[in-house]
């Protein structure tokens, strides 16, 4: 990856590499509502309750396995080949320490002098 954050071959993988880290956010936010569906669960009062409860984590359940498949099969996630997926999280980080160190905005952000000022005339009068 060059610096040059307009240049087109800087984004020829990141449609990719978005799809596939909105799907790892997805599947940690699933997985996070089925711990906390869990935990309601053990303290519900009601048997209506857990009914309710047990539908939500079971739904939960099938959600995460149908996500991970998903992500399998697309090669974004291989819980069963911990290198492989050490060397993609291994990419991932280092695309986002590459984002995070291009430049993207100018070092000089002084606007001085673009706009016509009653200073900016005064010295254009006098050197005419």
């Amino acid at each position: 990856m060059n610096n040059d954050f307009l240049d087109p071959v800087n984004a020829l993988e990141m449609p990719a590499l978005a799809d596939s880290a909105i799907a790892m956010d997805f599947l940690l936010s699933v997985k996070n509502g089925i711990r906390s569906c869990a935990v309601a669960l053990t303290e519900s009062a009601t048997p209506e309750v857990r009914t309710v409860l047990h539908g939500q984590l079971n739904a939960g359940l099938d959600l995460h396995r149908d996500l991970t498949r998903y992500m399998m099969d697309k090669g974004w996630l291989h819980p069963y080949e911990p290198p492989e997926q050490f060397n993609i999280d291994m990419k991932s980080a280092r695309t986002a320490v590459q984002i995070a160190e291009m430049r993207l905005f100018p070092a000089e952000t002084n606007r001085l002098g673009t706009f016509a000022t009653p200073e900016q005339a005064r010295r254009e009068e006098q050197r005419a």
